[in-house]
């Protein structure tokens, strides 16, 4: 009896091994789909990037989203118009903080992602308008990525700059904060959905820009939608909701090469598989709706989620969830990410908390005085 069983054992294990031998190679265990991992800082890149890079170096940073600002404030070409406008090196044109960020990213292998915001004060009426003229936009976006385009010299003596390949068009622009109007009034009570029409004109004067370098691998990302809108011209803060925002862009005939969105939750009640209340919001919960209405209207393009955070309690009690709870929603929504084959980057906003509750934000991996977070060692262990 003994002797039979050990025969069928050992018949079986020969066989195990004749099928491991004929086992056909197209069969491999499942791997994790390339995902480009980022984050969203700008004052700790820009302001504290010796200790922000060291930061990015243990996280396994992948890609650093910074805003390269035309006008405001620190805008690059924010005193005067320049002379010749897709000159890289006019004398109007101040690069300098963007320069020291490439090459420090280039150092640590990390990709920029440049996303071009803000109207100088010599282009239009204010930062958050459209230029009076989309060329002024489509100059200065040339000049940004042919400086950028990884063989520019600074100087006849100096070493080229790195390359920069992932473009975004402005931000939030279905957001009155980012960019006005988004409705104009036609009547005493009636109001005509604006936004859309104007941004698709900014989108394809950014895009044109970037793209007359000729060069391969770029990338534009126009949308970069907040995650809701009231959709009403009577509010005080009118804005419009990313489908609508959508529809609204194709019928303006706005031309991109990807897709990008901020898919924030709405309350702390929700995890990041929870579809939001209501039919307004697109959250990470139910992006799918917003990936279905992107191919219906243009096709197989691609999505960048390029800010994305949960805030913890504490600091803020109101829109705050758990620290320990923070961590396994930002595994989760990686996860999320991951899984879907037309999801090619996700940006973490944030690196360390601001310390302004209410006006500021904390979703991030470090308290304002610099504790680690559990998110801390979720991000860092997250495929890369």
């Amino acid at each position: 009896m003994r002797k039979r069983v050990l025969i069928a054992i050992l018949a079986a294990a020969g066989l195990a091994v004749l099928a491991g031998l004929v086992a056909p190679s197209a069969q491999p265990r499942p791997q994790s789909r390339n995902l480009i991992v980022g984050i969203f800082d700008e004052q700790e890149t820009l302001g504290d990037p010796t200790w922000a890079f060291q930061q990015y170096k243990l996280l396994g940073v992948e890609a650093l989203r910074v805003n390269l600002y035309w006008g405001g404030p620190s805008g690059v070409a924010r005193k005067k118009r320049p002379a010749n406008a897709v000159n890289p090196n006019d004398p109007a044109y101040d690069w300098t903080i963007y320069d020291a960020m490439v090459k420090q990213s280039a150092e640590n292998k990390i990709k920029p992602v440049f996303s071009i915001l803000w109207t100088p004060s010599w282009a239009g009426p204010a930062k958050n308008m459209a230029p009076r003229r989309t060329i002024d936009l489509r100059n200065f976006a040339f000049a940004a990525a042919k400086r950028y385009s990884g063989s520019f010299h600074p100087t006849p003596d100096a070493p080229a700059l790195p390359a920069v390949r992932h473009w975004l068009a402005w931000n939030e622009p279905n957001n009155p904060v980012f960019l006005k109007p988004q409705f104009v009034k036609i009547s005493r009570r009636k109001y005509r959905l604006a936004s859309p029409r104007i941004y698709a004109g900014m989108c394809n004067a950014i895009m044109s820009g970037v793209h007359l370098t000729g060069l391969a691998g770029e990338k534009v990302a126009c949308g970069v939608t907040g995650p809701r809108g009231n959709n009403t011209g009577t509010q005080p803060r009118a804005s419009v909701s990313p489908l609508p925002f959508l529809r609204g862009l194709k019928r303006a005939g706005a031309r991109f090469d990807v897709y990008a969105h901020h898919p924030y939750y709405q309350h702390p009640s929700e995890s990041p598989r929870k579809p939001p209340p209501g039919p307004r919001a697109i959250t990470l919960g139910n992006i799918r709706e917003l990936l279905r209405e992107l191919t219906r209207l243009y096709g197989n393009k691609h999505l960048w989620i390029t800010e994305y955070g949960y805030q913890t309690n504490p600091p803020d009690r109101n829109f705050g969830v758990s620290w320990v709870k923070q961590a396994r929603y930002l595994s989760q929504a990686y996860g999320i990410a991951r899984a879907n084959p037309r999801i090619d980057m996700m940006i973490w906003f944030l690196v360390k908390d601001e310390a302004r509750i209410g006006n500021g934000w904390q979703s991030v991996l470090y308290t304002a005085k610099g504790r680690r977070k559990p998110s801390w060692q979720a991000f860092r262990r997250m495929p890369k």
